[in-house]
């Protein structure tokens, strides 16, 4: 069965203040069990504040690094998961499921990429 990286997308500087509320955490730790009870999840995790980042880019044959925040960026990868589903429109139906458990004041966003074996 093929995986998929579903990668979640939030902008740092519109998150509600204090977090995730205890009736989202609870919805969402509801979620997760039925979706890992379910075989379909392998991984998943929330990521620290691009603050706490470091980029290393490769460019001109030399490498550079920058220290977080990157202000330049409004949508950062706020968190991830790792599916092993029948095909894409599962893997999709999920990461659905996932951003409908949010209250209306955030705006999150689920990019679903399937993992090319072999790279």
């Amino acid at each position: 069965m093929p995986r998929f990286l579903t990668l979640i997308r939030i902008d740092e500087k519109n998150v509600p203040e204090g977090g995730p509320s205890p009736e989202l955490q609870k919805r969402m730790g509801e979620l997760l069990e039925e979706i890992t009870k379910a075989g379909v999840m392998l991984d998943n995790g929330g990521l620290a504040a691009t603050s706490e980042g470091t980029r290393v880019t490769w460019s001109g044959g030399k490498l550079s690094s920058t220290d977080g925040p990157f202000t330049e960026t409004k949508e950062v990868v706020g968190g991830y998961s790792i599916v092993q589903a029948k095909d894409k429109a599962e893997a999709l139906e999920w990461a659905s499921r996932f951003l409908r458990v949010h209250e209306d004041h955030w705006t999150v966003t689920a990019e679903v990429r399937e993992i090319i074996e072999g790279c």
